[in-house]
């Protein structure tokens, strides 16, 4: 077999499965037969056809930015994987050679390129990275798992390191779709007491099975009195936003104590905020969190397995690759919350 099916985004939510060659790995990379690549709500710009990367204006880049599979074939100079291994990818490409490569965060880097935007993804049976970008499985952990763990796992562990959550905390978290059921997960992990905030009730229903002490729905609720109420005035100890909303932004602002903590995950591109009483006047630290370093995988994945963490009840469907079309289009509708290609 030298042909695979590989998924294309022509644009105007347009899906094609199309047979193109595998690719054969070069100096340093390595071939992946993937095993799950999950969908994210990144991957709708390229589904619309307005990507701002420059690989995918063409509609021509396999996307998929959180794939895991087993290595299938290693290139020269790789002598740390080989065939057999089991792993997860980076999405992060770099020059190698930077400060920001040396210390792991490949995304500051200047030569900054995404897998599945700027270079063929993971939404195809194989595909090839550098050596460099793969991120070794436990023996426990199963695909689906580690797919999810890449982007939304990883992503709320590094926040909440950042943010030294613990069990003496409050925690609030601002939208439950699949970044803020991972960051409830993950508190619960690290013994906070977890406040879950959305307008969805069968997101807070999940967010409760994830271990979420309190539920806030906050189109029904008063959310600001409801936090008071639960901290007994005190206000929380911390607040993540994973929605982006400008209200939620200030919500999460407002809803912290004097010395509180916020991190803001949720993409957004413009949010008005009151500074003096919401930053000076409470002393707050407040920081942006994105993605991960590339050496912490190892410590998240041991912590997704030590605390045995359900991420797979983040994933509403499963697909096959062949269902493509029909799996964007369910996702895009919102029909579905996190979604991922398996293959048997």
């Amino acid at each position: 077999m030298t042909t695979m099916q590989a998924v294309f985004f022509p644009g105007d939510k347009k899906v094609e499965i199309r047979q193109v060659e595998i690719p054969t790995p070069g100096q340093g990379e390595v071939l992946i037969q993937l095993k799950a690549s999950a969908i994210c709500r990144s991957d709708m710009s390229l589904y619309y056809g307005t990507s701002v990367f420059e690989g995918t204006k063409c509609g021509c880049t396999v996307p998929g930015h959180e794939p895991a599979g087993v290595i299938t074939g290693v290139g020269n100079g790789v002598s740390n994987f080989k065939p057999g291994d089991r792993v997860a990818v980076y999405l992060a490409l770099g020059c190698g050679e930077c400060a920001h490569c040396k210390s792991g965060y490949k995304m500051f880097c200047k030569e900054f390129k995404c897998i599945g935007f700027d270079s063929h993804g993971g939404d195809a049976e194989y595909m090839v990275v550098p050596a460099e970008n793969c991120m070794r499985l436990p023996d426990s952990m199963s695909f689906v798992t580690a797919a999810v763990s890449t982007d939304a796992v990883g992503t709320l562990y590094h926040a909440q390191k950042r943010l030294g959550i613990s069990g003496r905390d409050y925690l609030v978290i601002f939208g439950m779709g699949p970044m803020g059921g991972a960051g409830v997960m993950i508190a619960k992990g690290l013994g906070a007491t977890v406040i879950a905030v959305d307008m969805l009730d069968e997101r807070l229903e999940l967010a409760k099975e994830l271990g979420a002490d309190y539920t806030i729905n906050g189109k029904t609720m008063n959310v600001q009195e409801e936090i008071a109420r639960i901290t007994n005035g005190a206000g929380a100890d911390a607040a993540i936003d994973c929605s982006g909303s400008p209200y939620a932004e200030n919500d999460a602002l407002d809803c912290v104590r004097a010395h509180g903590r916020v991190a803001f995950i949720g993409e957004s591109k413009e949010t008005t905020i009151k500074p003096s009483q919401q930053l000076i006047r409470k002393q707050i630290s407040v920081m942006g969190s994105w993605y991960f370093p590339i050496q912490e995988f190892d410590e998240i994945a041991e912590f997704i397995v030590r605390k045995n963490l359900p991420v797979e009840k983040l994933v509403t469907h499963q697909f096959k690759l062949e269902e493509a079309e029909t799996a964007f289009q369910m996702f895009d509708e919102r029909k579905t919350e996190k979604a991922v290609f398996v293959w048997e």
